[in-house]
């Protein structure tokens, strides 16, 4: 694998970048104050330190939003991640709304996708209602290794107002958080989105993030050939083209939904 660690400088420089984003972001948009969902995971943690940083704990606000097959220690960790920034965060329970939906369509009940990418819309809903109740952003915590392959849920983690760490490859997104203090058993934790019990990011995906960071990195995002990665990484031809196929085939993912041309 390639080493796509920053340097001290371009981490100083790409951390007040980030935090300058952020301000930049609610000036924009006419508010002091954002929301963001708290998993527990590196990702919104390391959005979390992120914005206390660039606008103070007092304007920003966590939602923890637990699911039944979300893990107690995932969730004590979002909680947990709250108070040390000590910021103000609710608890609001998914599976309520959850099981209302499968009451109104009951043909869904066992689809792990369907119901899955259904939490985490129905989080992205509770992400806005505070929002707009509150007059707030929301801050999306997804990073440029999973915008690439589609690995979030349309309407779900991708409806945000932002992306702070959108242009980060994972393995950029644990160095960050350790640099700004995140605990290390939050930066080495396993990846998982919790959408269906015993789900891990990596299992999922069918590709440890070292190697697809690494294939983005080269592939996708720079100009070497299918051949040529494989060589220089020292992985299949296979598993670099499943890359290509998972980015080509989630283009749509990554923008807005299409209009036919106007008719002259």
């Amino acid at each position: 694998m390639i080493d796509l660690r920053f340097s001290e400088a371009e981490l100083e420089a790409r951390r007040d970048h980030l935090t300058t984003f952020i301000r930049e972001r609610t000036a924009a948009a006419g508010v002091d104050d954002v929301v963001l969902g708290l998993s527990g995971g590196i990702d919104s943690t390391t959005v979390a330190y992120l914005a206390v940083e660039a606008l103070g704990a007092e304007h920003v606000h966590g939602l923890v939003l637990p699911a039944r097959v979300s893990s107690e220690d995932n969730m004590s960790d979002a909680e947990r991640v709250a108070r040390d920034l000590e910021i103000s965060y609710d608890v609001f329970e998914v599976e309520p709304v959850i099981e209302t939906l499968l009451e109104a369509y009951p043909a869904a009940e066992g689809d792990h996708e369907a119901v899955g990418n259904a939490r985490a819309r129905v989080r992205a809903v509770f992400n806005y209602l505070v929002a707009n109740h509150d007059g707030r952003l929301v801050l999306g915590t997804g990073n440029r290794s999973e915008a690439a392959v589609g690995y979030f849920t349309k309407y779900g983690d991708g409806a945000v107002d932002c992306h702070p760490i959108g242009n980060l490859y994972k393995g950029q997104v644990r160095q960050l958080a350790a640099s700004m203090g995140v605990p290390e058993d939050l930066v080495t934790k396993t990846p998982t989105a919790e959408l269906w019990a015993d789900q891990t990011d990596e299992d999922e995906l069918g590709i440890d993030y070292d190697t697809l960071d690494s294939i983005l990195a080269t592939h996708i995002d720079g100009r070497l050939s299918k051949a040529s990665t494989a060589r220089l990484l020292e992985v299949d031809k296979e598993t670099v083209e499943m890359v290509r196929g998972l980015y080509a085939t989630s283009e749509h993912k990554r923008n807005v939904p299409p209009a036919p041309e106007p008719l002259e």
